[in-house]
């Protein structure tokens, strides 16, 4: 995969993102969570931030336009978007914390899958960055579950 063709994936992968958070954050304000609707909100921005920053960082390259059949995906899928297919107002809080979990555990692992198997040092230390902003979106998910009753 050259930096342009990651480029394009991550800015694709993002704007998922940045969807499915809303839709979550929706979701959250229908079940009277304002904490929760809060920071899916805010998980939005940070997804929609990452956009932003994909797209700069292509600076002077050309990204391809893909068509969505044409991505290169695990398991055929944007990694933020498997298992979102469930989304809806009946969903309580834990169950949205975990759902988010697994998006960004998927996105985490895609960025990490990257950076591990390219040649190229640049791209490595792209997707390296990526794959620690995933990171921390882990941790702090891993948190809220972790206070989030049962």
């Amino acid at each position: 995969m050259d930096i342009e063709t990651f480029l394009a994936h991550a800015v694709q992968l993002e704007r998922e993102a940045a969807r499915r958070y809303e839709e979550l954050a929706a979701a959250m304000g229908t079940e009277g969570n304002r904490e929760l609707k809060e920071f899916f909100g805010r998980m939005a921005f940070f997804s929609r931030k990452h956009l932003a920053e994909a797209t700069a960082r292509s600076g002077f390259r050309e990204i391809p336009e893909i068509a969505p059949a044409d991505f290169q995906w695990p398991d055929g899928v944007a990694p933020e978007t498997a298992g979102w297919a469930g989304v809806d107002a009946q969903m309580g809080p834990r169950d949205a914390l975990l759902l988010a979990l697994d998006g960004e555990r998927s996105g985490h692992a895609y960025y990490a899958a990257v950076a591990a198997t390219t040649s190229d040092p640049e791209l490595r230390t792209l997707a390296s960055e990526f794959t620690a902003e995933e990171a921390e979106h882990v941790r702090e998910l891993e948190k809220l579950i972790a206070r989030c009753p049962v």
